[in-house]
């Protein structure tokens, strides 16, 4: 069995967003949820729950966002470029 990105979910107060998914990614988050609950063993139940971990999942392993994200939080240093 393929191993997936996303492991159980876990229980977290959720913040509620509106998102509108094409009919594709739609199709595919609901394939993706069936696997998961084959994985796991235990059922996802709504398929948008997984939307919030595999935003997660994307911003924690993205390279390019994590430098960003550390250059960002660094103190701008003297003689340079002001940050904005």
């Amino acid at each position: 069995m393929a191993k997936l990105k996303l492991g159980a979910l876990d229980d977290n107060k959720p913040v509620k967003v509106t998102l509108e998914l094409s009919a594709a990614v739609h199709r595919d988050l609901v394939a993706y949820a069936e696997v998961l609950a084959r994985e796991t063993g235990r059922s996802v139940g709504d398929p948008s729950k997984l939307i919030s971990p595999m935003i997660e999942r994307f911003m924690a392993t993205d390279r390019g966002f994590a430098k960003a994200r550390r250059e960002d939080r660094q103190p701008a240093t003297s003689g340079g470029t002001p940050r904005q």
